[in-house]
């Protein structure tokens, strides 16, 4: 038995049936996708940081030197290589290395809590974890709950001397050579999970490269343009739209270490960036800090929005900037990015997601799978698109990381079923109508009530909780929770924060509490929060 199937037999995944060609002059695997930028641009600028310059001659020898290091650790094909660290070429290098060498890549965000990190770690099976000094910190407190886990290694970008960069330059011999299957598991992203625990979706490497291969094929970003990525590098999806997109342009990949507006405008003039996406939050402070000239921004072409809804005085701002409404991309983890795509030529009107994009097909279908009529509300599905250069190029992902009855659920009938629900409008464009599971999207981020819910549920004194999304001008949303005592319990806002920090990121700890003397439920004890809503008043 290969490695390949010892893991799909293992973790419950679904190797797809038909094994697709990406069409053109596309690599074919993401170990190979520095290849035609080596032999076309050698000296161009391929990937810039903080810290450290690549040609694309130079990118090419640090991911082969990484593939090197990871096997003189003793990472092998199909064992799971974890990372977290903010955003310097040191992440795509070691990503690129893990690729060469057949290795699963996990990236882990770093504003997890502890306990977070360790569970995916655990879940995952990682066999090595390398980060940042306090990250690594908090993974060697809880070893031993990763029993998997070998290594742990201090990476400190700038710093030759950090226990990654010794690793680097002992390893003299070149990792040995290694047929890559581009349908194998590459890759596993952590979404939050409706259980209130995540669970990790798996992708190959023949899906990480197909959106930067349309991207290279349809001429939506121009050839050799500089791509900058704000958003953290850690989350797949960022990796596949910035570094192996801009690779397949022949661009060069800026990794942006700020996230704030003056920080933001001194990468966008410095490396006369012409595209990045982020939140709606990033850009309303770009634009209106007094500190940021226009001419700072010169080169900067349409940017995209991202993982939230834009508020009004979101979309005036940007109209105003660029002369265009904004362009709205709809995408999960589980697709991987984007499935549709509005481009901004047309003014954003409540749940507008655009078109498919041109590797898949939209699907709008009832609770027995069958096509509902346009205008009416139904799952949003994800299929291989049917016609087109890109028929049948596109492949689900290979399903969760060792939940089989999840998979079966997200991928019956061969297609992704995402459970947002949606129309397909007269004009041709895809509406979202309801959130999955009742995600909240505060500043682009993944909310999910359920993983709140069962922290604030560990404290004793609490007898019932629910988790909202309250609408926010700036943030998209904001969350807030409803908490019903036990009988007798006395516990103030202040503790129930405490308690949610120790085990949450900070994104995902309520803003507010709201103390009621019951939850509105229905005849099954199901809480009801849109009566939740009424009854404190939020809308």
């Amino acid at each position: 038995m290969t490695w390949q199937s010892s893991l799909i037999t293992r973790y419950s995944l679904v190797m797809p049936t038909a094994r697709p060609a990406i069409p053109g002059e596309a690599p074919q695997t993401v170990a190979a996708v520095l290849e035609a930028g080596v032999h076309e641009h050698p000296a161009r600028p391929a990937l810039v940081g903080r810290h450290a310059r690549y040609s694309y001659t130079e990118l090419d020898r640090e991911a082969a030197r990484a593939a090197a290091a990871l096997w003189k650790l003793g990472v092998r094909p199909g064992d799971r290589v974890a990372a977290c660290m903010g955003n310097h070429p040191d992440i795509v290098i070691l990503f690129l290395g893990c690729m060469r060498i057949g290795a699963i890549w996990v990236g882990i965000n770093r504003p997890l809590a502890p306990p977070e990190k360790a569970y995916m770690l655990a879940d995952a099976a990682a066999c090595l974890f390398v980060g940042e000094r306090a990250t690594c910190e908090q993974v060697r407190a809880r070893q031993h709950e990763i029993p998997s886990l070998r290594s742990v290694l201090e990476i400190d970008p700038g710093n030759d001397d950090c226990e990654w960069n010794r690793v680097l330059r002992q390893s003299i011999e070149a990792a040995p050579h290694v047929d890559i299957d581009p349908f194998a598991p590459a890759a596993i992203a952590y979404t939050s999970g409706t259980t209130g625990f995540p669970k990790g979706a798996v992708h190959s490497q023949h899906n990480l490269l197909i959106p930067g291969a349309v991207a290279a094929a349809t001429g939506v970003y121009p050839h050799g343009q500089v791509q900058g990525v704000l958003l953290p590098l850690t989350i797949l999806n960022l990796m596949v739209l910035v570094p192996l997109l801009t690779f397949q342009i022949r661009g060069t990949c800026v990794c942006m270490d700020r996230i704030d507006a003056v920080g933001v405008a001194e990468w966008v003039r410095s490396e006369k960036i012409g595209h990045f996406a982020a939140v709606p939050a990033v850009y309303h402070d770009l634009l209106t800090h007094p500190e940021v000239r226009d001419e700072d921004l010169a080169t900067l072409v349409r940017p995209e929005v991202g993982g939230a809804e834009c508020p009004p005085a979101f979309l005036r701002l940007y109209r105003e900037r660029f002369g265009a409404d904004v362009a709205i991309g709809y995408g999960m983890t589980e697709a991987p990015t984007a499935v549709t795509r509005s481009l901004g030529d047309k003014p954003p009107t409540p749940g507008l997601i655009g078109r498919a994009v041109p590797q898949v097909e939209i699907r709008i279908l009832d609770a027995d799978g069958k096509p509902v009529i346009a205008g009416e509300v139904g799952e949003i599905c994800v299929a291989p698109a049917s016609s087109g250069p890109f028929s049948g190029v596109y492949t689900p992902m290979l399903g969760y990381w060792g939940k089989p009855e999840e998979t079966a659920k997200a991928l019956r009938g061969g297609i992704l079923h995402t459970g947002d629900l949606g129309a397909t409008g007269e004009d041709g464009n895809y509406y979202i109508r309801g959130r999955r599971n009742e995600l909240i999207l505060r500043g682009g981020a993944n909310v999910y009530p359920a993983e709140i819910e069962r922290v604030v549920h560990r404290d004793a004194r609490v007898a019932a909780c629910a988790v909202l999304g309250v609408p926010d001008e700036r943030l998209g949303e904001r969350v807030v929770a409803a908490i019903q005592l036990a009988e007798g319990a006395i516990v103030s806002e202040d503790e129930l924060r405490q308690h949610c920090i120790a085990e949450l990121a900070r994104y995902k700890i309520p803003e507010r509490f709201y103390f009621v003397e019951s939850l509105p439920r229905n005849s099954m004890g199901k809480i009801v929060k849109h009566q939740l809503r009424a009854q404190l008043g939020l809308g």
